[in-house]
């Protein structure tokens, strides 16, 4: 089969692999749509430690159904299925407190890292367990079922937050997620969500997908603005997208007394942390990883159009492309969000 492998940093070959062996568990996969994701391209540098080449990447994927193990059931050979990025054993601690996420055996496609190598899905086939596999619903097509693995961790982020109807949000960042996420609180009933990046061409869809409020995140006021809005309080709830410290600190400072911080981007491991604010003010801090069994709900959302994932497609491209389309999104090209590789 052809597959876009990593060869070395920041070198992409289109060749032909073996195709994947499966399992008795197993399907194997025809892949029809594979989105890509931010973690690729800041893994194809070698700066994330977690893309170690060679390494075929890619997790946010849909597909036919091509052949089956003898074990599976519930999957036959042309359901049109996507699945989850993280592949978890179901029996740890973890798993049977339905906890998948912290799985202590938790393995993520198209990752390859000290611990573990995984072959993802920038390729015609991969062979995945049957436990993470998700049927589609009918009115769904492949490139938008390839948009469901970013929506989950943005309802995943919500769901782990104390969030009551009325609330104010705050979310820092709007990139991919901090969009997903200023949608999700939409649809959970925030009267006001506030959007905050130093990119305000980001802003259009931010106020589109339900941003009541759009600050420049170097505005000189930002703290004092939010205060406005929140009538000198703060924000019940702040939700942090990006994962360096200034815009840790941001979300930290817009807070009530009492607000709960949930962090969600981690484009740096270690941070500088507001401790003393943290902890006078008595603000909760919760943390944020991928998704938990979100997947039905949000296959759902996208289908009744309650979540919007078309306008963040900006291009469907032949997998073979694959190189050429990764550099631009590791330049930063203005516009390009969501590029989608189809084999």
């Amino acid at each position: 089969m052809k597959a876009l492998v990593l060869k070395e940093y920041n070198k992409f070959s289109y060749e032909d692999v073996p195709e994947p062996e499966y399992g008795p568990d197993e399907l194997l996969v025809q892949i029809k749509a594979c989105s890509v994701c931010g973690s690729d391209v800041h893994g194809m540098d070698g700066s994330t430690g977690r893309r170690i080449p060679p390494i075929i990447m890619g997790h946010e994927a849909a597909g036919v159904v091509a052949a089956v193990g003898a074990e599976v059931k519930g999957f036959a050979v042309g359901d049109r299925i996507t699945f989850d990025s993280t592949i978890y054993c179901g029996d740890c601690y973890y798993c049977r407190k339905g906890q998948v996420n912290l799985c202590d055996q938790r393995r993520v496609l198209g990752v390859s890292c000290a611990e573990y190598r995984q072959s993802g899905a920038f390729a015609e086939y991969i062979a995945i367990p049957q436990r993470i596999a998700y049927h589609l619903p009918v009115g769904l097509s492949f490139e938008q079922a390839a948009m469901v693995e970013p929506v989950s961790i943005a309802v995943h982020a919500v769901n782990r937050s104390p969030l009551v109807l009325n609330d104010t949000a705050v979310v820092v960042g709007v990139g991919m997620i901090g969009l997903f996420i200023v949608q999700v609180l939409r649809q959970a009933g925030c009267s006001k969500i506030i959007a905050i990046d130093l990119d305000q061409n980001k802003f259009a869809l931010a106020r589109e997908f339900g941003a009541t409020h759009c600050l420049a995140a170097d505005c000189s006021d930002l703290i004092a603005e939010v205060m406005k809005l929140t009538d000198g309080r703060g924000a019940d709830l702040a939700f942090e997208a990006v994962g360096i410290t200034s815009t840790v600190k941001t979300a930290v400072e817009v807070l009530r007394k009492g607000g709960a911080l949930t962090l969600v981007g981690n484009l740096n491991p270690q941070i500088d942390f507001p401790l003393q604010s943290v902890v006078t003010r008595e603000i909760s801090v919760l943390g944020s990883c991928a998704s938990n069994g979100e997947y039905p709900i949000c296959l759902d959302l996208i289908e009744r159009g309650k979540i919007k994932v078309d306008p963040l497609i900006s291009a469907v491209v032949p997998l073979a492309e694959g190189a050429t389309w990764m550099q631009r999104l590791y330049n930063k090209e203005p516009g390009l969000m969501k590029v989608i590789f189809a084999p």
